[in-house]
């Protein structure tokens, strides 16, 4: 039995990931090449949905149905162990036109996923026309949440190492037998990738065909005396989320740049002249910060989960490109079943590593 699992990555995905395990019984080491939960995790935005979900593969959906139905229980669990609030809320989103709205109402009647047509007006005074609200849809404060998600792991008993940069992997018997790091070698029964953006970098060439590539994306930030509207907006490929103390978060850009984590002054403006078209009342206002992360891309937005083809202690849960938080629970789930040679909960052949 593989019971000490070395982690590389501290986001959301390597911090739920490693929870589910300590909660399991196994003992649990982590490594981050920076400061824990401060990198696509930080700088998302917490919806806990794909944007258009029909316009996902099932492989997706059914991820992200799965885990958003166990963010209630989950989010309450963590607030009371560990004292921080994520301030998980079902608050709706309202999808404003243009969209496909016989699709969507196609899709959520077929899904079980609430849905109705609303007057904007009613939502949005002065804003005209008919919307789409998405009752259900729920939102996570992601630094609140990785607080929330680290000092759960430390309470449970798993080790936490910052500024340790993982840099190759010795392999014996087709096995790893060490993982050296920017500060020393380290050992483990098993090793999991949970790398986000920098996963593929890290495996070479024993990622075979794991494709995940980081991909830029720039937020803006505005705060309010109070939240300016109580539901998730979303435009196009424009969203907006409203945070309890009237901060808004508009976002986000989609930029294939490498691992260029720098704001400009295009993504900035972009973002801003979009947020005004939608609220030409809200030009005499500035936001207040601007930041950018790298998500883990992959194609279709499908993650990698299970035990790789060749060496049989290393895992991955990594390229889950925009919906690492909101994947994370059902994907630790998968994980751990994939670890223990449990059933699984639903087809996992599309996550699968392959060769």
């Amino acid at each position: 039995m593989n019971n000490h699992l070395l982690i590389i990555g501290g986001g959301a995905v390597g911090l739920t990931s490693a929870r589910a395990l300590l909660l399991a019984g196994y003992r649990v080491t982590l490594i981050e090449r920076g400061t824990t939960g401060r990198e696509a995790s930080w700088a998302g935005g917490g919806i806990m949905s794909p944007l258009c979900s029909w316009d996902y593969k099932e492989a997706v959906t059914r991820l992200t149905q799965r885990s958003m139905g166990m963010f209630d229980q989950a989010m309450n669990e963590l607030h009371t162990s560990t004292g921080i609030d994520p301030e998980y809320q079902r608050s709706g989103m309202l999808l404003i036109p243009p969209f496909q709205d016989a699709l969507a109402t196609q899709w959520c009647a077929e899904h079980q996923v609430a849905f109705r047509h609303v007057a904007l007006n009613d939502q949005l005074p002065g804003m005209q026309g008919e919307g789409l609200l998405l009752p259900e849809i729920g939102q996570v404060r992601n630094p609140r949440l990785l607080a929330a998600l680290r000092r759960s792991v430390e309470k449970l008993g798993g080790k936490i190492l910052e500024q340790h940069e993982a840099l190759r992997f010795d392999i014996k018997g087709g096995q790893i037998s060490a993982l050296h790091t920017s500060q020393g070698v380290l050992q483990a029964d098993a090793y999991l990738v949970a790398s986000g953006a920098w996963s593929r970098t890290l495996l070479g060439e024993h990622a075979l065909q794991l494709d995940v590539k980081p991909m830029r994306g720039q937020i803006l930030l505005f705060k309010f005396d109070s939240p300016p509207f109580s539901n998730i907006l979303l435009q196009d490929s424009l969203y907006m989320i409203p945070r309890r103390d009237g901060h808004v978060l508009v976002g986000s850009t989609l930029e294939d740049v490498g691992f260029d984590k720098a704001t400009t002054s295009t993504g900035y403006n972009h973002l801003l002249q979009r947020a005004y078209a939608l609220f030409p009342a809200w030009r005499n206002q500035t936001p207040v910060q601007h930041w950018a992360g790298l998500r883990p891309a992959s194609p279709d937005n499908i993650p990698t989960i299970g035990r790789h083809p060749q060496l049989t202690n290393l895992y991955a849960n990594c390229g889950h490109f925009r919906y690492g938080v909101t994947m994370s629970l059902a994907c630790a789930e998968l994980l751990l079943n994939e670890i223990e040679n449990k059933p699984q909960p639903l087809p996992v052949d599309e996550y699968r590593w392959r060769e």
